[in-house]
Order: structure tokens, then C-alpha cells, then sequence
């Protein structure tokens, strides 16, 4: 499933065709870097554990894939239970709430 943020007006007036809501003076360089701050794990920290590479958000039951461009890297989580529900999440942290699909696909 995908979230396509372009079309969605969320109650405000929609955007010119073609247009993008973020602000054109943050590149999508800068967003990926600022939003990597935000990871609960990372593959490179000392503390990271070797079954973490097999919960990774990406392959979550719950992850939702951003549209376009960004999907590539970041999604939605939208499980309940998880400190992370209806964040944006980069598609290789993880969290304890990690439930794998069922057909084991990632991002």
C-alpha cells in the first residue's frame, strides 16, 4: 500500500497540478539527512543486533510506502502499538512492534 501526500488535500485547498507541498527551499537531500536523524536504530551504531536486520521497517506488515521519490527510502508506520504509529520511518530502522508480512517482501 502507498500514500500518494501529493493528492491528498487533507482538508486544505489542493495543490496546482504538478505542485509539491514541501517547501522548495529543502531539496530532498536535506529532508533524507534531517529525517535519518530521527532513526530509533541504526545498522552502523556498536549497539545494533544482528536479528534487527531482519526486523527492519520495510518489511514490517505495517510500513506504508511513501509515493514517489521518497518511497524509495521512507514510509508510514501505522501499527497501533508501536511509539512510532503514523510517523514517517526510514526503511531500514526498526522498533519492538515489528510484525513481518506474511509474503516477506520489503519497502
Amino acid at each position: 500500500m502507498q500514500i500518494d501526500l501529493a493528492h491528498s488535500t487533507g482538508g486544505r485547498e489542493p495543490m496546482a497540478s504538478g505542485g509539491q507541498r514541501a517547501d522548495s527551499r529543502h531539496g530532498d537531500d536535506e529532508v533524507h539527512e534531517r529525517w535519518l536523524r530521527l532513526r530509533n536504530r541504526s545498522t552502523g551504531d556498536p549497539g545494533y543486533r544482528d536479528e534487527w536486520f531482519d526486523e527492519q521497517c520495510g518489511g514490517c506488515r505495517f510500513w506504508i510506502a511513501l509515493s514517489g521519490e521518497p518511497g524509495l527510502d521512507w514510509g508510514v508506520c501505522a501499527h497501533a502499538d508501536s511509539a512510532f504509529d503514523g510517523q514517517v520511518r526510514f526503511e531500514h530502522d526498526g522498533c519492538e512492534r515489528f510484525f513481518a508480512r506474511a509474503d516477506g517482501t520489503f519497502g
